[in-house]
């Protein structure tokens, strides 16, 4: 048997390795496993423990990390790995492969080839739904993904703030997502920008306090804009292009790219130039002169709720 783990989602990765080691152990013992690193070992050394048989129990299992580190290997590696042994089970470990490469398409075609890609925000509230039931609590779907909205996308850090509110009520509800955890001010920052161009300024004006209640100065409220801005040229230059697709060019994730189309859509790339230099503006005087930056801020985010009616 060899499997391939392989995807950026390197939470879900880890998972899987864990539980498909910790399965063999419990059957075969510590001693029938063996793990190498690639960018450490000698390919020979990779080679004698794919081939040799296992010490003192009917299997073995070699969980090799990152292999393709070692140039020999990835030259070799469709006849190594045709002549396994049956009495071997090999984990190949690869968070990024290049799919353009013949090793990629080897692993694909001839070997149990799991990828785990980043869950978008459905696919995230889902998780965190079903996770909280397999540990015995509940969360609902909307609740859930309220969560990720506030904590953000890494996977680890909601399996541990799950763990925190399970361990507060095994009914977890908005109320307790609000008190026993952080909104991450990227996130937050978007939520402004939504609340904005859909000329929610009530709104927009709260989450701006907000953050500025959080610590976030206004520096930093600036680079976050900056960068927001930055997301919607690169889809408005992006054209008819897939998420996907933007998402994999430009080195970000797809989910933040999905969730900025809706805003890009509402602007020509003549004004989105138009506001990257308003806020250039903004920053470059509050550099130079006593410029009230909250007012400025405050006022720049009312023109952007001008686009919701135009």
């Amino acid at each position: 048997m060899i499997i391939i783990l392989t995807g950026e989602n390197s939470f879900g990765l880890q998972r899987e390795l864990d539980r498909l080691v910790s399965e063999f152990v419990a059957e075969q013992g510590d001693l029938a496993l063996e793990r190498l690193d690639g960018e450490d070992v000698e390919f020979a050394r990779i080679s004698e423990a794919l081939t040799s048989l296992p010490f003192l129990a009917s299997k073995k299992m070699v969980v090799l990390r990152r292999p393709s580190a070692n140039k020999q290997f990835v030259d070799e590696a469709e006849k190594l790995l045709a002549d396994l042994p049956e009495t071997t089970d090999a984990i190949i470990v690869e968070p990024k492969l290049d799919k353009r490469l013949g090793y990629y398409k080897f692993l694909k075609k001839a070997t149990d080839f799991r990828e785990y890609k980043q869950l978008d925000l459905a696919g995230m509230a889902r998780w965190l739904a079903d996770e909280a039931k397999s540990r015995g609590g509940s969360l609902s779907v909307r609740d859930a993904q309220y969560l990720a909205e506030r904590v953000g996308l890494d996977q680890q850090l909601l399996a541990n703030e799950l763990d925190k509110l399970l361990l507060y009520d095994p009914k977890i509800t908005r109320e307790s997502i609000e008190l026993l955890t952080e909104a991450t001010p990227q996130s937050t920052i978007f939520e402004l920008l939504e609340a904005a161009f859909g000329g929610n300024t009530k709104r927009a004006m709260a989450l701006y306090q907000e953050q500025r209640a959080m610590k976030i100065e206004a520096p930093q409220i600036i680079a976050m804009l900056a960068w927001q801005l930055h997301v919607l040229a690169l889809i408005k230059a992006a054209g008819d292009r897939s998420a996907d697709e933007i998402a994999a060019e430009a080195k970000i994730s797809p989910f933040v790219v999905r969730k900025s189309q809706n805003i890009a859509r509402k602007l020509t790339l003549q004004q989105l130039k138009q506001l990257v230099a308003e806020l250039t503006d903004i920053d470059v005087r509050s550099k130079r002169t006593n410029l009230d930056v909250d007012e400025a801020l405050q006022n720049y985010l009312l023109k952007l709720a001008e686009y919701s009616v135009r």
